[in-house]
């Protein structure tokens, strides 16, 4: 006899649906699984085999044949455990086989037949609604996640026996009622603050122009000034992200098996931060089935690089096209997937090797650290990071260490909250202004669009004029000033770039200025 349900297999970010048939013949005990299953769904064999007998149901000797269709795409993860039993168990009649037509069927089963939850249940809820079926039946624990796909209903289960009965309706199971709407605003809370941060009040303006116009932004400094404290706060103050930023976020991190379980939606914006031993796959992804990287994790967040010149040169270069593509495709001889990864990088690192080049005495700590290093040294540290990747870095500013009387001051700085409000109506701005265009921010200006909407006034390119021939600017530096100048202009809520605007831009090329 055949049963037929339906499943799902995650490839990339999205989930596609797959019919899983089982046939149960006469003969010798056999168990074959085809349709190019991985290793996971090969042994899933053992572990069907075994819930059904801990489960109370007793299995005849019989030939099985499990068919994962389409053939020709590649199944991937745990989660046909339950399908696979569920489909064997109406090939022997224990219920109506033709009951399984209206549900798609995701989950791993232990050996006692409890139900484990499994990774990507957010797109699998989407294609089992495109798909239009009656309902999915998934893990307990996955429930929360599947919740935010609200047009199908759900069918949450902790084990095997508890799927027959429904299945035989002798159980009722009744979904959560979960409010989406109302826990995506509860949820919208950071537990940084950047009035938290003593001092550093450059540093803090200067990440709010990075964030008002989506600028990356790197921090030379020496060890204890802080880089690592502002940069955790930079989500903070970016705009709340919109449900469908939410939803995509939520995707890969469920894919990535990340999200909390009981979570339905990531309502905050991402915040990764690698080591500097990762590798070219943690960064932007990989792996004999490609998942998704650091890049990809950060998507529609913050993606901070902490000791950047320690990365390995080669890893550092592999972000060079996704900051400037916002999307990752890993190409692989089974398949070529793609990734989404429009974040916005922070990087940080010292001056110099030994950490202390430029600096000064303060009433923390009276006598200066010395810095021994020679200018080749300093050199060949900072050049560790390539002319192309430091060419997408549009903000580069020192962070010197922080005086004791500005650690000692009781008073507030401005909070997250409110820095957030001058940044959603900086980028207001510029979404009106590229209304009829793919841009969508400052930073990732064509020419034109730079030529038509970054020309500063007569005084204040003569200004611009005059730092380029003394700093020895280059022309890539050059085009990230008035990149970031019209940021700065906008914040100010101002049409024309001034001078103001262009010598606070100016300020923000720290490298570009020589080692003395």
């Amino acid at each position: 006899m055949i049963a037929k349900t339906y499943s799902a297999t995650v490839l990339g970010i999205d989930a596609h649906p797959i019919d899983v048939e089982v046939d149960v013949s006469k003969g010798l005990s056999v168990f074959n699984i085809v349709g190019l299953p991985d290793n996971s769904i090969r042994e899933s064999r053992d572990r069907v085999m075994t819930a059904i007998s801990n489960s109370g149901i007793s299995m005849p000797v019989r030939k099985v044949i499990v068919n994962l269709a389409p053939a020709n795409l590649r199944k991937i993860g745990s989660g046909f455990d339950l399908p696979i039993a569920v489909a064997l168990l109406a090939a022997l009649d224990i219920f109506p086989a033709e009951t399984l037509r209206d549900y798609m069927i995701v989950g791993e089963l232990s050996l006692d037949g409890v139900i484990r939850p499994i990774r990507g249940v957010l797109p699998i809820a989407v294609t089992a609604r495109d798909q239009g079926l009656k309902a999915l039946i998934l893990p307990k624990a996955n429930e929360a996640e599947a919740a935010v796909v609200s047009e199908i209903p759900r069918i949450p289960v902790d084990s095997l026996l508890d799927v027959v009965r429904y299945l035989q309706n002798n159980l009722q199971i009744d979904q959560t009622d979960y409010q989406i709407d109302a826990l995506f605003q509860q949820n919208q809370n950071y537990a940084e603050d950047f009035q938290d941060v003593k001092g550093q009040e450059h540093v803090k303006r200067a990440m709010e122009v990075a964030a008002a116009g989506n600028h990356n932004l790197l921090m030379l400094g020496p060890p204890g000034s802080g880089k690592t404290m502002l940069a955790r706060r930079m989500a903070s103050i970016l705009p709340c992200p919109s449900f469908e930023e939410a939803l995509e976020s939520t995707k890969i991190h469920s894919i990535a098996g990340l999200l909390p379980q009981n979570t339905a939606l990531l309502a905050t914006r991402p915040f990764r931060s690698p080591h500097h031993t990762i590798s070219s796959a943690g960064l932007v992804g990989g792996g004999s089935i490609p998942g998704p990287g650091e890049i990809s994790l950060a998507h529609n967040g913050v993606l901070f690089l902490d000791e950047l010149p320690e990365f390995p040169r080669g890893v550092l270069e592999l972000l060079r096209q996704p900051l400037e593509d916002h999307r990752v495709v890993i190409a692989r001889a089974a398949m070529s997937l793609e990734f989404p990864c429009n974040f916005l990088m922070l990087a940080a690192m010292n001056p110099c090797p030994c950490g202390y080049f430029g600096s000064k005495a303060s009433g923390v700590q009276s006598q200066p650290k010395e810095c021994r290093c020679t200018p080749i040294q300093i050199q060949k540290y900072r050049s560790k990071i390539s002319g192309p990747l430091m060419d997408r870095i549009d903000i580069q500013l020192s962070v010197p260490a922080v005086e004791y009387s500005q650690l000692s001051d009781e008073r507030k700085g401005e909070n997250s909250t409110s820095i957030r409000q001058k940044i959603i109506r900086a980028r207001n701005i510029q979404i009106e202004r590229f209304n009829n265009s793919l841009t969508r921010n400052n930073a990732n200006m064509t020419p034109k669009e730079c030529e038509l909407h970054a020309n500063p006034a007569p005084n204040a390119r003569k200004i611009l004029e005059t730092a380029m021939n003394k700093m020895g600017l280059s022309a890539r530096a050059y085009d990230r000033i008035l990149k970031v100048s019209r940021t700065i202009a906008d914040l100010a809520e101002a049409e024309i770039i001034d001078t103001p605007h262009i010598t606070e831009a100016i300020q923000y090329r720290s490298l570009d200025r020589p080692i003395a």
